[in-house]
């Protein structure tokens, strides 16, 4: 048996083998194929991070697409003091608030104290077991505020008051939304239950 491997590329070690640092210096000596090397590697996590904030493939590909942009622009900025990756990331999410912030993000329930929240049923979060895609596809369907402040502190990591930082809001307003936006994603998950 022969087989022809005629549409597998040639494996290029360099790009593997080297740092997403060496590839920012290389960028900045004016090496194109550094920048395609940095983007190539971080594109689909990226993408995945702006898609989980604002919930629009269409969208998402446009904000991944400005913020590369911004970031080759910005290059000589990176200053090493965190990792390429969580460098990029910040401006990706940036981006992607800025973007909700244009098409009028609402957050719901702003008008209430975050005392208010103790009035509310509590969950019972360790009865329910859900798989991941269930869990995807209920965040999907939560308000923008809710899924930003879920997927910005749950899925990308960053502490509740870096959270408030970034949306530029008050730390009690995003503990609230958190709070809220947990029980509405679980309400959703038990509905799906329901309806099987």
């Amino acid at each position: 048996m022969t087989f022809i491997l005629y549409s597998i590329k040639p494996l290029n070690l360099s790009t593997i083998i080297t740092s997403a640092e060496e590839l920012v210096q290389q960028c900045l000596s004016g090496d194109a194929t550094a920048y395609r090397a940095l983007y190539e590697r971080y594109a689909k996590a990226m993408y995945n991070t702006v898609l989980r904030i604002v919930n629009r493939t269409d969208d998402a590909e446009d904000i991944l697409q400005e913020a590369f942009t911004d970031a080759f622009q910005q290059l000589g900025s990176f200053e090493g003091r965190s990792t390429f990756g969580a460098w990029l990331r910040q401006i990706v999410v940036y981006k992607s608030i800025a973007h909700l912030k244009k098409q009028k993000l609402h957050l719901n329930g702003l008008e209430t104290d975050a005392e208010n929240i103790a009035d509310e049923a509590p969950i019972d979060e360790d009865e329910i077991w859900y798989s991941v895609e269930s869990i995807k596809q209920a965040m999907q369907k939560l308000p923008d505020g809710y899924r930003t402040v879920l997927s910005l502190h749950l899925i990308e990591g960053y502490e509740q008051e870096e959270v408030a930082s970034i949306m530029q809001l008050a730390h009690s307003t995003v503990r609230t939304q958190y709070m809220r936006a947990k029980q509405k994603l679980v309400q959703l998950l038990k509905q799906e239950v329901y309806e099987q």
